[in-house]
Protein backbone atom coordinates (compact mmCIF):
# COMPACT_ATOMS: atom_id res chain seq x y z
CA UNK A 1 0.00 0.00 0.00
CA UNK A 2 1.09 3.28 -0.44
CA UNK A 3 1.67 5.55 2.34
CA UNK A 4 1.64 9.83 1.91
CA UNK A 5 4.50 10.78 4.01
CA UNK A 6 5.56 13.91 5.68
CA UNK A 7 7.75 15.71 8.17
CA UNK A 8 8.80 18.49 10.33
CA UNK A 9 12.22 18.95 10.70
CA UNK A 10 14.01 21.75 13.15
CA UNK A 11 15.67 24.02 10.34
CA UNK A 12 17.89 22.92 7.41
CA UNK A 13 18.89 19.57 7.46
CA UNK A 14 17.80 19.50 11.11
CA UNK A 15 16.58 17.08 13.45
CA UNK A 16 13.30 15.05 13.51
CA UNK A 17 10.51 16.50 15.11
CA UNK A 18 7.24 14.97 13.47
CA UNK A 19 6.22 12.49 10.78
CA UNK A 20 2.82 11.31 9.08
CA UNK A 21 1.88 8.87 6.98
CA UNK A 22 -1.16 8.91 5.73
CA UNK A 23 -2.67 5.38 4.10
CA UNK A 24 -4.13 5.50 0.28
CA UNK A 25 -7.15 3.41 1.30
CA UNK A 26 -9.82 5.99 3.39
CA UNK A 27 -10.63 4.58 6.52
CA UNK A 28 -7.35 3.49 7.68
CA UNK A 29 -5.82 4.52 11.05
CA UNK A 30 -2.80 7.06 9.80
CA UNK A 31 0.64 7.08 11.59
CA UNK A 32 1.27 10.47 13.30
CA UNK A 33 4.21 11.06 16.28
CA UNK A 34 6.87 13.61 17.41
CA UNK A 35 10.07 13.52 18.96
CA UNK A 36 11.27 15.91 21.48
CA UNK A 37 12.86 18.79 20.24
CA UNK A 38 15.42 20.55 22.01
CA UNK A 39 16.59 24.29 20.91
CA UNK A 40 14.17 24.64 18.37
CA UNK A 41 15.05 27.43 15.66
CA UNK A 42 13.27 30.45 16.21
CA UNK A 43 10.51 29.66 12.93
CA UNK A 44 9.78 26.11 14.12
CA UNK A 45 9.17 27.68 17.64
CA UNK A 46 6.98 29.87 15.93
CA UNK A 47 5.14 27.72 12.95
CA UNK A 48 5.61 24.03 13.80
CA UNK A 49 5.97 23.54 17.89
CA UNK A 50 2.28 25.48 18.22
CA UNK A 51 0.39 23.02 16.01
CA UNK A 52 1.78 19.67 16.97
CA UNK A 53 -1.19 18.58 18.37
CA UNK A 54 0.87 15.76 19.80
CA UNK A 55 2.72 15.60 23.05
CA UNK A 56 6.87 14.62 21.99
CA UNK A 57 8.29 11.27 22.92
CA UNK A 58 11.68 9.86 22.94
CA UNK A 59 13.03 9.40 19.47
CA UNK A 60 13.31 5.76 20.19
CA UNK A 61 10.01 5.38 21.06
CA UNK A 62 8.76 6.77 17.90
CA UNK A 63 11.38 4.55 15.84
CA UNK A 64 9.28 1.58 17.37
CA UNK A 65 5.57 3.20 16.67
CA UNK A 66 6.95 3.97 13.09
CA UNK A 67 7.85 0.73 12.26
CA UNK A 68 4.86 -1.30 14.12
CA UNK A 69 2.38 0.53 12.06
CA UNK A 70 4.49 -0.72 8.67
CA UNK A 71 5.20 -4.04 9.99
CA UNK A 72 1.98 -5.72 8.54
CA UNK A 73 2.37 -4.21 5.49
CA UNK A 74 4.62 -6.49 3.06
CA UNK A 75 5.69 -3.91 0.39
CA UNK A 76 5.09 -0.66 2.16
CA UNK A 77 5.43 2.51 -0.27
CA UNK A 78 6.28 5.94 1.08
CA UNK A 79 5.53 8.77 -1.11
CA UNK A 80 7.07 12.38 -0.44
CA UNK A 81 7.25 15.62 -2.08
CA UNK A 82 10.70 16.44 -0.42
CA UNK A 83 13.58 14.15 -0.30
CA UNK A 84 14.44 14.98 3.56
CA UNK A 85 11.13 13.42 4.15
CA UNK A 86 12.20 10.12 3.30
CA UNK A 87 15.59 10.75 4.94
CA UNK A 88 13.93 11.08 8.24
CA UNK A 89 11.98 7.99 7.46
CA UNK A 90 14.43 5.84 6.55
CA UNK A 91 16.63 6.66 9.72
CA UNK A 92 14.03 6.27 11.95
CA UNK A 93 14.36 2.47 11.07
CA UNK A 94 18.02 2.75 11.33
CA UNK A 95 18.64 1.45 15.57
CA UNK A 96 22.18 0.84 15.81
CA UNK A 97 25.59 0.18 13.31
CA UNK A 98 24.42 -2.10 10.95
CA UNK A 99 20.79 -2.78 12.87
CA UNK A 100 17.51 -1.73 11.32
CA UNK A 101 14.03 -2.16 12.35
CA UNK A 102 12.34 -5.58 10.63
CA UNK A 103 10.61 -3.03 7.71
CA UNK A 104 11.88 -5.01 4.50
CA UNK A 105 10.63 -4.59 0.85
CA UNK A 106 10.38 -0.48 1.40
CA UNK A 107 9.92 1.87 -1.29
CA UNK A 108 10.27 5.20 -1.36
CA UNK A 109 8.89 7.78 -3.74
CA UNK A 110 9.28 11.40 -4.66
CA UNK A 111 7.02 13.33 -6.57
CA UNK A 112 7.23 16.79 -7.65
CA UNK A 113 5.29 18.75 -5.29
CA UNK A 114 4.58 21.36 -8.25
CA UNK A 115 3.62 18.59 -10.40
CA UNK A 116 0.98 17.13 -8.14
CA UNK A 117 0.31 20.20 -6.21
CA UNK A 118 -3.78 21.88 -6.28
CA UNK A 119 -2.06 24.98 -5.04
CA UNK A 120 -4.14 24.40 -1.56
CA UNK A 121 -2.27 24.38 1.61
CA UNK A 122 -2.94 21.86 4.18
CA UNK A 123 -5.49 22.76 6.93
CA UNK A 124 -3.02 23.41 9.10
CA UNK A 125 0.59 23.92 7.39
CA UNK A 126 3.22 22.54 9.01
CA UNK A 127 1.47 19.85 10.86
CA UNK A 128 3.17 16.99 9.26
CA UNK A 129 -0.33 14.71 9.55
CA UNK A 130 -2.06 17.71 7.82
CA UNK A 131 0.14 18.11 5.37
CA UNK A 132 0.57 14.55 4.50
CA UNK A 133 -3.52 14.37 4.32
CA UNK A 134 -2.95 17.27 1.68
CA UNK A 135 -0.54 15.50 -0.27
CA UNK A 136 -2.69 12.24 -0.21
CA UNK A 137 -5.18 14.72 -2.01
CA UNK A 138 -3.01 16.49 -4.11
CA UNK A 139 -1.51 12.87 -5.72
CA UNK A 140 -4.44 11.26 -5.71
CA UNK A 141 -6.55 14.09 -7.73
CA UNK A 142 -3.33 14.17 -9.86
CA UNK A 143 -3.59 10.48 -10.77
CA UNK A 144 -7.52 10.97 -11.47
CA UNK A 145 -6.90 14.13 -13.98
CA UNK A 146 -4.07 12.14 -16.00
CA UNK A 147 -6.47 9.17 -16.01
CA UNK A 148 -9.08 11.11 -18.07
Amino acid sequence: MRYFLDTEFNGFCGDLISIALVPEEKGRAAFYAAVECTNPTQWVVEHVIPVLDIEPVPRDRVSDLFADYLGDDPEPVLVADWPEDISHAARLLVIGPGLMKPVRNIRFLLVDAELVSSGETSAVPHNALEDAVRLRADVLAYEERRAI
